[in-house]
């Protein structure tokens, strides 16, 4: 049986994924477009407007995302390090919560080297290609110091002085004794508790960062493709990360 956040959070991120297909499928259709033109889209100022009010709407619906993800982590954290919301796949992919940053420059790298036609990054500049490493070295640098963190809160669940009140409160078994050690034992699991919601947090503002100077780096058009591509991936993966798990199920007979 879900929780109360479990099942609020399921909800929203349900429409959430509902409302990011539909950014989706206005991302295509504008790359469609103007790829069916023949001018150079990202140098003519008449098609600059459009495109970037386009990338503030779908960079908006992923702020919003982490808006409402921190409310509720902030009610229960560890709904969001084992998520009811995600298939096996999904929770497969995931790091610290969420998607890795540096997936997203696995990505241009990819978008790249692409031929098909609305789905390539194969224009960019030097300079673009000298930032986009440049994001990548610091990016690789902050998920680590995110990593050395999650390390030391899993390492504080042995810490000293919780396994000498666990040893406590195995040991004293009598009434008010009991619900005191016991109550010890709860502020130091609450603070570990807090420890790991700014982990989360932390790693959701490396992916933020990331995606923001990323959308800085690129251009208006550039910007489209990327995002496109971006969700693109994620829906794919929950699409056939629910196939599967609906496989599964239906093969074991559960």
């Amino acid at each position: 049986m879900k929780t109360k956040v479990e099942q609020s959070f399921s909800d929203f991120y349900e429409e959430w994924m509902d409302q990011l297909e539909q950014h989706l499928q206005n991302l295509q259709k504008v790359v469609s477009k103007l790829d069916a033109q023949d001018h150079d889209h990202d140098q003519d100022e008449t098609d600059q407007d459009p495109l970037q009010a386009l990338v503030s709407t779908v960079t908006a619906h992923y702020k919003n995302y982490y808006t409402v993800k921190w409310a509720a982590a902030h009610e229960d954290v560890l709904a969001f390090y084992c998520p009811v919301w995600l298939s096996p796949l999904e929770n497969a992919c995931s790091w610290i919560t969420d998607w890795k940053p540096s997936m997203v420059f696995r990505l241009i790298e990819s978008l790249s080297k692409a031929r098909l036609q609305g789905s390539n990054l194969a224009d960019l500049t030097d300079e673009q290609v000298k930032k986009i490493e440049e994001l990548r070295v610091k990016i690789r640098m902050e998920e680590e110091k995110v990593e050395s963190e999650m390390e030391r809160q899993q390492m504080a669940i042995a810490d000293r002085k919780m396994v000498e009140l666990s040893r406590l409160a195995t040991k004293i078994r009598n009434g008010e004794t009991t619900y005191q050690i016991e109550g010890l034992v709860e502020v130091a699991i609450k603070g570990l508790l807090s420890g790991l919601e700014r982990v989360m947090k932390a790693g959701d503002c490396v992916r933020l960062k990331t995606l923001k100077v990323v959308l800085e780096i690129l251009g208006p058009l550039q910007c489209v493709r990327f995002l496109a591509a971006m969700s693109m991936l994620q829906i794919q993966i929950r699409k056939c990360g629910k196939k599967r798990a609906a496989a599964t199920t239906t093969t074991t007979g559960e």
